[in-house]
């Protein structure tokens, strides 16, 4: 979590809860650690990551909230919100912090600002897998106990509220481990847990415990959900088939097509968070039970892995837009309007000079104009 370069997986990325102990020893030799080229590869990638996350995720949000995405079912609405929300916080905390970290390499914020943007990275990467577990209960419940939709609006607003504070909580221990620490032989100074953990396997059990509840739970939770919404739409194919009564909209859909179709996002969505994350958490655990795997593992490998695992901030507002017409309306909308913001003075120096020949193209711009009003 840190920023030393030649220790990329324990001191960089998104394991928040990685610790950074292991930069010790080799600033203790001496050797104070360097903006590498795979460093660099990592910061110009997490640059363009940054940006187009930043730009989606924005897009997304405004849509939900003030666009045509206001006609979004109103139990869905803060779920995507929220998530957008997530993907927010890991793309302004989390990539600007590793890009600056990562040039820098050692730490120059002090020791409140440490423990802060710690915290705040852990915080931002919980959320944002509890939200995705929030919205696999949704899909679960909706599917399984259809009937019961209008209690959904606020059950999920439970769920959510309980998403945050948990993640809130289990965030909390960043404030208290995490500190600014001077290297003795060497003028360098990094934001480490050095000191924090009296033996390595209070160091390891802090980690496999965030790594549990930020991966495997939610993992299995999503997993359990998917299974029984499967299980209950092949049960309702062979009831179909038998004649017997289904839950139906239509004569001919056994599930409303809405929500068919708002199932088959969100499964994508979480695949696009398992597939971009577990190549680089199967490198922590890798790290956490044999650290001499850093001397064997190319330094490219890490960040390039994290770099993948960013990713998945990207893919949310896609896949989001794949899905829904009224996200990509409103892109196209926004389109248009900077199009047509950038373009009055050539339209006015054109009118101009061609009103006193026709008086068609006085006709035209109000054309130009309407669509914008």
């Amino acid at each position: 979590m840190s920023g030393n370069s030649s220790h990329p997986l324990p001191t960089q990325g998104s394991l928040q809860y990685v610790s950074n102990s292991s930069l010790l020893p080799p600033l203790a030799e001496g050797e104070a650690p360097t903006f590498t080229r795979a460093a660099q590869f990592r910061v110009a990638a997490t640059l363009v990551l940054f940006l187009f996350a930043a730009f989606s995720n924005l897009a997304l949000l405004i849509s939900v909230s003030k666009g045509r995405g206001r006609r979004l079912a109103s139990h869905l609405r803060p779920l995507i919100i929220s998530l957008a929300t997530a993907d927010l916080m890991m793309t302004f905390v989390v990539m600007p912090l590793d890009m600056v970290w990562n040039i820098t390499v050692q730490w120059y914020a002090g020791d409140i600002m440490c423990k802060l943007l710690c915290f705040l990275k852990l915080f931002a990467m919980q959320s944002s897998a509890f939200i995705l577990v929030v919205i696999s209960l949704d899909r679960h419940h909706a599917i399984l106990h259809p009937l019961d939709s209008l209690s959904a609006h606020c059950r999920n607003k439970k769920m959510l509220a309980l998403a945050w504070s948990l993640s809130l909580l289990l965030a909390s221990p960043q404030l208290f481990i995490f500190r600014a620490i001077k290297a003795e032989r060497v003028d360098f100074t990094q934001c480490v847990t050095h000191g924090s953990f009296q033996e390595r396997w209070q160091e390891t059990f802090y980690n496999m415990f965030h790594f549990v509840t930020l991966y495997v739970i939610p993992l299995l939770v999503m997993s359990l959900c998917y299974t029984r919404i499967l299980i209950e739409i092949n049960r309702q194919v062979h009831k179909n088939k038998a004649g017997e009564a289904c839950l139906r909209r239509s004569g001919t859909d056994m599930i409303p097509k809405a929500r068919m179709k708002t199932l088959k996002m969100t499964i994508i969505i979480v695949v696009s968070f398992v597939v971009c994350w577990t190549p680089y958490y199967l490198l922590g655990i890798w790290y956490w039970f044999q650290p001499e795997m850093l001397k064997v593992t190319p330094e490219y490998v890490h960040h390039i892995l994290f770099v993948f695992g960013n990713l998945n901030t990207c893919c949310d507002p896609v896949i989001y837009g794949l899905y829904t017409p009224s996200f990509r309306a409103d892109l196209a909308g926004c389109w248009c309007c900077r199009q047509q913001n950038a373009s009055p003075r050539s339209l006015d120096h054109l009118s101009a000079r061609q009103v006193p020949h026709s008086g068609e193209q006085e006709s035209d711009a109000p054309s130009v104009k309407g669509p914008e009003g």
